[in-house]
């Protein structure tokens, strides 16, 4: 299932008792169409308060009549307009939504104007100072390639005498788009990413287009290996997974049928 969601009422993606989730909507929504318990697994576990457009779902099913075009409006009805399924298919054997994704794309959009909008609050970062695009664009090109962006993520405890796992990710693409009337947009294309990679990265660049770190320290802070070195998170609303890509022979939508084959 693909799937597109408006996180501003969710704490994250995961389930978490006591809290509202969508993967906890979501599988309850599904649960109740298909009269079994369902299992999500996801392309990408967003964060409190981050949207999806093409976050991508998968899960086994016993019914043994299954209609998917009934399921998608039954589930939508259930959970839209917070959350909708845009698509809905039987995978191929063997899809998985996380492990057969080959990458995933978010986007990051900031409203840079001295006012803000009360049509774009949910969507995006309001930045009242004027940020000088062409540092950030050139702080973004050494974050393309493999790197350790242990800098860019959330820090995590290990213990005593073991050694932290590295977090080496491949991103493909990364750049700014001027989208015209105070509308700038990160667009990241990576293999994988670790958590808050992307708000980290975008927060650091916009403390770089305001001129309070050069955009030539970017590539030094990536060889840090240290969170401290890199600038404040970006807020969760501006960020929104936008699309996850798979192979050739695998769509990015799917329901498995178990037993289908």
């Amino acid at each position: 299932m693909t799937v597109a969601y408006d996180g501003s009422g969710f704490r994250g993606f995961a389930i978490n008792a006591g809290v509202r989730s969508v993967a906890g909507t979501l599988s309850a929504a599904l649960g109740r169409v298909l009269r079994h318990p369902v299992t999500l697994t996801c392309a990408g576990r967003t964060d409190a308060g981050v949207h999806a457009w093409g976050q991508v779902v998968s899960f086994d099913t016993f019914a043994p009549h299954l209609d998917v075009p009934k399921l998608q409006r039954s589930v939508n009805r259930q959970c839209g307009p917070a959350i909708v399924v845009r698509e809905a298919a039987v995978a191929p054997e063997g899809f998985d939504a996380r492990r057969s994704a080959r990458s995933r794309c978010y986007r990051y959009t900031i409203l840079n104007r001295p006012v803000s909008d009360p049509f774009l609050a949910a969507t995006t970062w309001w930045v009242d100072e004027p940020l000088d695009l062409a540092a950030m664009r050139l702080a973004a090109d050494p974050l393309i390639g493999q790197h350790d962006f242990t800098s860019f993520c959330r820090g995590f405890k290990v213990d005593a005498g073991v050694e932290a796992i590295p977090l080496i990710r491949r991103v493909l693409d990364a750049r700014w788009h001027d989208l015209g009337e105070g509308l700038l947009r990160f667009d990241v294309e990576a293999s994988a990413f670790c958590q808050q990679m992307v708000r980290a990265m975008v927060g650091t660049m916009a403390e770089m287009g305001h001129g309070r770190r050069r955009a030539g320290d970017m590539l030094a802070i990536l060889e840090a290996k240290d969170r401290s070195r890199a600038g404040h998170l970006a807020p969760g609303r501006g960020l929104c997974l936008w699309a996850v890509e798979y192979g050739p022979q695998t769509r990015a939508v799917g329901v498995r049928e178990a037993g289908t084959p």
